[in-house]
């Protein structure tokens, strides 16, 4: 079951709904906050039409069910009696408040698998405080090493922290699964968003560890051949470091990038590029502004150069990589009409993933779960809609 909301909690049971979990999406009767999340098909703004909602509810089932009423605590409790895992993203003491903590539901079901994610985890002094995605970054120590050496940190766009948190959230599920079949036990699974960022940082952290050196964010020019450079139509990425089995041959990339002033003394080791970083990186922004990037990226892997595209949205969906791959898949959602998403970041030989459905309506199972698995009667399920349980 998923009673999460936005990103992070719905992302988790999605990765598992997506290859064939049974998901329940249990939302309250007006809906969960993810809803409201634009972009909106068809630049219609309701409940039905939120884009991000369809990618992150795939596959699952919805009902709704008010938690703070009394019967709706009690049929969430029977559901909990059948179910393996429960994934819920919201803040640390919510559940306790709701009565429907970790050993509350233990008593219930003695093999359910909790799966908590929060801000800053379930322990610790930080416990109880708000974050956002761009605090999340700044408090995993993430967006200390990004930006220009002149300017302030930066972030990656979107909502990669919840992603991040959603994708460990769903391994460490799957893990307690594994356990839970070996010898009959559940648990309590507690994810911190600022752990899941500051994982990444393993390089960093243990340079500083053992050496004490600060990684920096780097200048706009720094001998660095690598740094983004603008091409008469957009932009790539260059890293001519690696052509050969025996490392960097100057001269075969100079003649690539088509400049005779870096054949010059001045650019012939990396300690002399180092020193004129500043006059090499302005030969190369000159050199590489009249290239087209697509050329550029070919001819650049004929030589076995490290190059790489700054791709636009249009050019990512008609990418041939991602064509080849069926990457990209069409989901019919019932209102929405067809939908172009992301498949799963893995392909599996013999159980590969399947879409066949985007996030459900909001309500859309309800009476299939409550009347048909619960034995509640249309009586009751009516009664339970006129009195907001449902």
């Amino acid at each position: 079951m998923d009673i999460g909301h936005y990103i992070a909690g719905p992302y988790a049971s999605k990765l598992m709904a997506d290859m064939g979990a049974e998901v329940i999406k249990i939302e309250p009767p007006w809906g969960e906050a993810g809803r409201t999340m634009s972009p909106f098909a068809n630049d219609d703004p309701n409940i039905e039409n939120s884009l991000p909602h369809f990618y992150l509810n795939s596959n699952k089932l919805g009902i709704t069910l008010n938690l703070k009423s009394s019967e709706g605590k009690k049929i969430f409790c029977e559901l909990v009696a059948e179910t393996d895992i429960v994934v819920e993203n919201y803040s640390p003491d919510t559940l306790s408040n709701l009565g429907l903590h970790y050993d509350q539901l233990k008593l219930i079901n003695p093999e359910i698998i909790l799966v908590s994610i929060s801000n800053f985890g379930q322990t610790g002094p930080y416990r109880n405080y708000k974050a956002t995605e761009i605090i999340e970054y700044a408090m995993g120590g993430l967006m200390g090493i990004f930006g220009a050496y002149d300017k302030e940190p930066i972030k990656h766009a979107l909502h990669q922290s919840q992603i991040k948190a959603g994708t460990n959230a769903a391994n460490a599920a799957l893990m307690a699964m594994y356990w839970k079949q070996a010898n009959g036990q559940g648990q309590h699974i507690d994810i911190s968003i600022q752990e899941c960022i500051a994982y990444g940082l393993r390089d960093t952290t243990s340079n500083y560890t053992y050496t004490g050196g600060v990684r920096r964010r780097q200048p706009n020019h720094s001998g660095d051949l690598t740094r983004i450079r603008q091409v008469e139509d957009g932009f790539i990425l260059p890293n001519p470091n690696v052509n050969t089995s025996r490392g960097l041959n100057w001269e075969t990339v100079a003649n690539f990038i088509g400049s005779t002033e870096l054949l010059s003394e001045k650019f012939s080791t990396p300690t002399a590029r180092l020193e004129n970083a500043e006059e090499l990186g302005e030969i190369l922004d000159r050199s590489y502004g009249h290239q087209k990037k697509f050329e550029t990226f070919y001819n650049a892997h004929e030589l076995r150069f490290i190059y790489g595209i700054i791709l636009t949205p249009e050019e990512i969906l008609q990418n041939p990589q991602y064509l080849h791959r069926d990457f990209f898949v069409d989901v019919v959602h019932p209102t929405a009409g067809t939908i172009k998403f992301p498949g799963t970041p893995f392909k599996m030989s013999e159980t590969p993933a399947q879409y066949l459905k985007v996030s459900p309506t909001l309500g859309e199972h309800t009476k299939d779960i409550i009347c048909g698995r619960l034995n509640r009667t249309e009586d009751e399920l009516s009664q339970m809609k006129a009195t907001e349980i449902i």
